[in-house]
């Protein structure tokens, strides 16, 4: 008798818990949320992070706050994430570098991005832009092609591994030059220099070049993706300037830690997919030259997948190096 009441306490302790389990899933959340942002303050994935920030803290009736940990071409910020309490209360404001092409271009990275992750949502592509410094005498895209062969050009990138690196790779291979790649810690000090005049030009996400463009700070000579952009439908293409092809379009979403319970993933992807289709995000993004992403977690998942494959290829077709 005594025995068989000792095998049912933990019957009867796991049922009386339950309940007390599913409330604490059920009141997610109970505390501020922290969105890490892997660059620094000012470039694009800070711009997102903080948008989206405002409006999830709407919705879920928490604070969210976003903090930046920027350095190693965003390697930093989203190794911490990756080693996070997998709790709902961190996630990562992904831009794709750090996921799909460091690891063709790192021989060894704190993390591992198909594994230490949990894909939630993605949030907006952008096709990227080649500014340039209005006093920098670069005009055309045949301008740029001129004077790296003159061997007296450099450009600006948010870091090492980064999709603006990459492009600008990408643009040496297919032109037949080489653009010294100079590194930043984030697109927002890389946007400083290049509107000062350090540095004469740039392949980077809109977000961040466009309102300097409309202060008349920069000038835009083409959009890097295979069509058009939508936002700018008067910017051609690298593609229509000469370099046949020429296609890359970046993306940003959410992710956490491997291990959220999924209650927690569905809510967050449910809520940030509600704010992406609302009209003033919509708005918003477009005027910056972004277009929202709209996938269940699962497509992410697979989206991530194919893009990490994609970009393994144009990273050995680059030869690019971490600088």
């Amino acid at each position: 008798m005594k025995r068989r009441f000792l095998r049912t306490v933990p019957a009867l302790l796991a049922l009386s818990l339950s309940p007390m389990f599913a409330a604490a899933q059920a009141a997610w959340p109970a505390k501020t949320i922290t969105l890490v942002s892997p660059y620094a303050p000012g470039g694009t994935t800070d711009v997102l992070a903080r948008m989206l920030a405002s409006k999830l803290q709407g919705v879920l009736g928490q604070t969210v706050i976003v903090e930046n940990k920027g350095g190693a071409g965003g390697n930093i910020g989203t190794d911490y994430v990756s080693k996070s309490k997998p709790d709902g209360y961190t996630f990562l404001l992904a831009a794709s570098g750090p996921l799909v092409i460091a690891p063709s271009l790192y021989p060894k990275l704190p993390y591992q991005p198909n594994t230490d992750f949990t894909a939630v949502a993605p949030v907006a592509s952008a096709a990227f832009v080649i500014a340039v410094n209005p006093k920098s005498g670069l005009t055309s895209v045949k301008d740029i092609i001129a004077k790296a062969k003159a061997g007296n050009l450099a450009f600006a990138s948010a870091g090492s591994g980064t999709p603006q690196h990459i492009i600008g790779e990408m643009f040496n291979v297919q032109a037949g030059v080489k653009i010294q790649h100079i590194p930043y810690k984030g697109s927002g000090p890389a946007m400083n220099d290049l509107v000062g005049g350090q540095v004469p030009m740039s392949f980077e996400n809109p977000v961040p070049i466009m309102p300097q463009v409309k202060a008349g700070n920069l000038n835009v000579l083409a959009v890097t993706s295979a069509k058009r952009s939508a936002a700018f439908p008067d910017i051609p293409t690298v593609s229509e300037l000469g370099l046949k092809g020429f296609d890359a379009q970046p993306w940003y979403g959410v992710l956490g830690p491997a291990g959220i319970p999924v209650e927690i993933v569905d809510r967050m992807n449910k809520e940030i997919r509600t704010i992406l289709a609302s009209t003033d995000t919509k708005a918003r993004l477009f005027a910056l030259g972004a277009e929202p992403m709209d996938m269940t977690p699962l497509a992410f998942k697979n989206f991530i997948a194919a893009d990490t494959l994609k970009w393994t290829r144009v990273v050995k077709a680059s030869g690019a190096t971490v600088d």
